[in-house]
């Protein structure tokens, strides 16, 4: 199941069949800005989420053999996993609007298989519970900014479409409808607006749709990957990741997909972008310093 997982979220071993970026497009862009690395965990990351109330990274971590959730403040101390009892994979955490607690994909893994399915639990990892069982593949749950309402991909239709429910788990309703895969759901911090990471066009590019799955706009067309959209907290710009330039870099682009620009460019491999709640910073998760760590560049 960490295999189906893996794959799912776009991991960075895809890196070395990646389009190479002509110099003289480089040779444009501003200088990166310096990326200040935060406490040191050194094993395989993603799934970077930052706390609505700016305290706490939650991520994902394959530590020991294990895949769990794990959270630390945001100067790198307090690392604590939150299931450190749970040997069953679970991931893909985010915070609910008041940071008390938090959703996540549960596997309850079967041999080589699992079952994937929506579980929340306090942001201390007490009374873990299930809150959408299991139908189908079932995985990047994320809470809309008031609390109300959760968005997640699903296989239950076969294909990998986006559902929405009420925070309780029902009256649920597909948003998406497409021949490709569609996942990484993002609110707009208004609410009204989702981007998503989607398939349809061959190739894996960033969309948005109305909160109701009306009105989808293409906001990437570039042939390698764009994927993982979260929006700044004003509502103005979008950060996501892409291969385009010939590694995994972080990249920021309007909110209605002009101006994109290549954030991080750096040889590492650099992914899973979350800004902080006021949107000075931005945090993202790289292996540069040889281990995997979060970094946090100054976005002012």
């Amino acid at each position: 199941m960490i295999l189906r997982c893996l794959c799912g979220c776009v991991v960075l071993g895809l890196a070395a069949g990646a389009m190479t970026a002509q110099e003289d497009g480089k040779s444009a862009q501003p200088k990166a800005p310096d990326a200040k690395r935060i406490g040191k965990v050194g094993d395989f990351m993603q799934h970077l989420s930052w706390s609505p109330d700016g305290e706490r990274f939650l991520f994902t971590r394959i530590h020991k053999g294990k895949m769990g959730l794990w959270t630390m403040k945001t100067d790198g101390s307090e690392l604590k996993a939150l299931l450190p009892r749970e040997n069953m994979p679970h991931f893909d955490g985010h915070w609910s609007p008041d940071s008390k607690r938090i959703i996540f994909v549960f596997d309850k893994l079967q041999g080589t298989d699992g079952k994937l399915q929506i579980d929340v639990m306090n942001a201390d990892g007490s009374e873990h519970r299930n809150l959408l069982p299991h139908k189908a593949f079932e995985e990047a749950p994320r809470w809309s900014p008031d609390g109300k309402a959760i968005v997640w991909a699903s296989t239950r239709d076969k294909n990998q479409e986006i559902f929405v429910a009420d925070a309780a788990g029902g009256n649920i309703k597909r948003l998406s409808s497409s021949t490709g895969p569609n996942n990484s759901p993002s609110w707009s911090p208004d609410g009204k607006e989702l981007a998503f990471t989607s398939g349809r066009a061959g190739n894996l590019e960033i969309f948005v749709m109305k909160r109701d799955g009306s009105g989808v706009r293409r906001l990437t067309s570039n042939p390698t990957m764009d994927y993982w959209p979260v929006w700044s907290p004003d509502g103005k710009r979008i950060a996501f990741t892409s291969n385009r330039d010939g590694n995994y870099d972080v990249h920021v682009m309007s909110a209605d997909g002009t101006a994109p620009r290549n954030l991080t460019r750096h040889p590492a491999q650099d992914n899973f972008a979350t800004w902080s709640p006021d949107g000075r910073r931005l945090a993202f998760i790289s292996n540069r310093g040889g281990g995997y760590d979060v970094y946090i560049i100054d976005m002012r």
